[in-house]
């Protein structure tokens, strides 16, 4: 029974971290790569790293986000290796946040994140409620991993393991690190062992051998995650390693050299326990300004790959075979992976489009409409695949998968087409005539811009999986995006009776592509009405508003 109600306060525990990193990561997910990318260097991206820490409950989600910023080129060594030591300090101090006795805080969490999450229909909402459920039941696994250790601290058991572990340091050392790397998430790890501190069931010198154990095991999490990744990706996790690594290992050799915990009388030892793990986690920062000098033995001993990854190759290539045509549930299985390959490459169009608005190239700008030419040769190819089908084979429900694959792609390549037609005209326009945004403006196309990407990730879920929840996420995010660009506009003609010069200037190019977004936002998130209406969610004829209609059909005219 014992073993029982631990494995079930420990799995408690990981999905309550894991809840609240999910809730924030379908809130502000697109938001993430623009602070991390803009994060500059030194002391500023290392707080960057420790506020993401925080937020997302986890260094090794943060570094796992860096190391993928770093492999697609756009975040340094230098600045990406900052923000992860500054995760690992953000983290320590997560951990001093729930170690406080928050119990009573538990029933106003439930009720406020139960309330959010269950009767709100907006989606950040949702979430918000989503991360409010999922700090409550952190609270309750830790009580209920305190009532679990209670009822045998006394025994011979416990206290037998408790000394092993507090003689022989190295062992201790190593188990905090394996707990860390089997759990993938050295917080929990952490959280538990103060616990058991918190609670007399193993002594404060076995505690700190544990938890300078995990800051090893929780270095190795995202190099283990990432070990298909390029040279550039594993770089800064790898250096981290061996800092962290390093340091923990000659932190446990002089604390139990001077048996440090004879001197740690002041505070509890459950809160000296917390100390020791911030303090730790703070002096890594000193390495901060040697940072620069650690790139070239990295990239002396972590060479770059042989032969150059071609990821865009992979987007550029067609997946249909020809030879799937006579097995219909196969053809399918390949439509499918095509259209996610058009969306792929919408998202590669779609992503740096702001960036140009800001600062323009025509080298980007012709990137862009390369790639519609492989979004248009999809479609085409689509359509030659579709039509080669013999039709006497497939089944009636197989034959409506395939229309709605069809009827997406063809909202794909317009999406292309609003990119190429609309959003870059725009850019190119914004830079000959000097116009700029006003702060004001600026903000709410990034905040469009940032929720398009989100949902941009929740279509490929949906397209990927069929899932009802993703496909009412994806339907609540369109809404969302609807209502967002009528308040921009609305804010935006205030402005403009205010007589803000930079919204004068913008004014036609701001509401071209508040317009645009949202349009391209519809045809992309259009993917979710086949599931919403097969599950009875949606009714099959809906009525536009005379605006809608308006808009949708003046664009519409507008591509054919």
């Amino acid at each position: 029974m014992f073993l029982l109600q631990l494995f079930g306060a420990t799995m408690l525990l990981l999905y309550s971290v894991r809840m609240v990193r999910t809730g924030i990561e379908r809130s502000f997910g697109a938001s993430f790569k623009r602070i991390i990318t803009t994060a500059g260097v030194s002391f500023r991206a290392a707080f960057t790293g420790l506020t993401l820490a925080i937020v997302l409950q986890s260094s090794a989600a943060v570094a796992i986000l860096v190391s993928d910023f770093a492999g697609k080129k756009v975040l340094q060594f230098g600045a990406g290796l900052a923000i992860v030591l500054g995760a690992d300090l953000g983290s320590a101090l997560l951990i001093q946040i729930l170690s406080f006795d928050l119990e009573w805080l538990v029933p106003v969490l439930l009720t406020v994140g139960g309330t959010l999450f269950l009767k709100t229909d907006s989606r950040k909402l949702k979430q918000a409620g989503r991360v409010i459920l999922g700090l409550a039941f952190i609270l309750i696994s830790l009580k209920f991993l305190r009532e679990t250790m209670d009822p045998i601290r006394d025994s011979a058991f416990l206290p037998a393991i408790a000394g092993y572990l507090e003689k022989d340091f190295l062992t201790a050392f190593l188990v905090g690190a394996a707990l860390a790397f089997v759990m993938h998430s050295s917080v929990a790890v952490i959280l538990m062992c103060v616990t058991l501190v918190s609670i007399d069931a193993i002594p404060l010198g076995a505690g700190i051998s544990l938890v300078l154990g995990a800051n090893l095991g929780s270095a190795t999490v995202p190099i283990w995650l990432n070990r298909g990744a390029v040279a550039k990706a594993k770089r800064i996790l790898l250096v981290n390693l061996a800092i962290r690594g390093s340091g923990a290992f000659i932190v446990l050799l002089i604390l139990n050299g001077i048996v440090v915990t004879t001197y740690m009388t002041e505070i509890s030892e459950a809160q000296s326990l917390v100390l020791v793990h911030i303090l730790f986690n703070f002096a890594l920062l000193v390495f901060l300004p040697f940072l620069k000098y650690l790139q070239a033995p990295a990239e002396r001993f972590i060479p770059d790959d042989s032969a150059p990854v071609s990821v865009p190759a992979s987007h550029h290539v067609s997946v249909l075979n020809d030879g799937l045509l006579n097995n219909p549930r196969l053809a399918l299985i390949g439509l499918r992976r095509e259209v996610l390959r058009m969306l792929h490459l919408v998202e590669l169009m779609t992503t740096p489009i702001l960036d140009i608005y800001e600062k323009y190239s025509d080298e980007q700008a012709r990137e862009i409409v390369k790639q519609d030419r492989y979004v248009n040769d999809a479609l085409k190819g689509i359509r030659t695949f579709v039509s080669a089908l013999p039709t006497d084979t497939i089944s009636h429900e197989e034959n409506n998968r395939l229309r709605n694959l069809i009827e997406y792609a063809i909202a794909l390549e317009q999406s292309g087409d609003i990119v190429v037609l609309y959003l870059a005209p725009r850019a190119e326009q914004m830079y000959k005539e000097g116009g700029v945004f006003s702060s004001e403006g600026k903000r709410e196309l990034l905040a469009m811009h940032e929720l398009l990407l989100e949902n941009l990730n929740l279509a490929a879920s949906v397209l990927i999986s069929d899932d009802l929840s993703s496909a009412r996420l994806l339907k609540e995010g369109k809404t969302e995006m609807t209502n967002f660009e009528r308040s921009s506009r609305t804010k935006h003609l205030n402005r403009l009776q205010a007589g803000t010069r930079k919204s004068i200037s913008s004014s036609d190019i701001h509401l071209d592509t508040l317009r645009s977004i949202r349009h391209l936002n519809s045809l992309i998130s259009s993917v979710c009405y086949p599931i919403l209406i097969d599950n009875g969610l949606l009714l099959k004829s809906r009525l536009l508003s005379e605006e809608e209609t308006a808009e949708e059909y003046t664009l519409q005219g507008s591509l054919e």
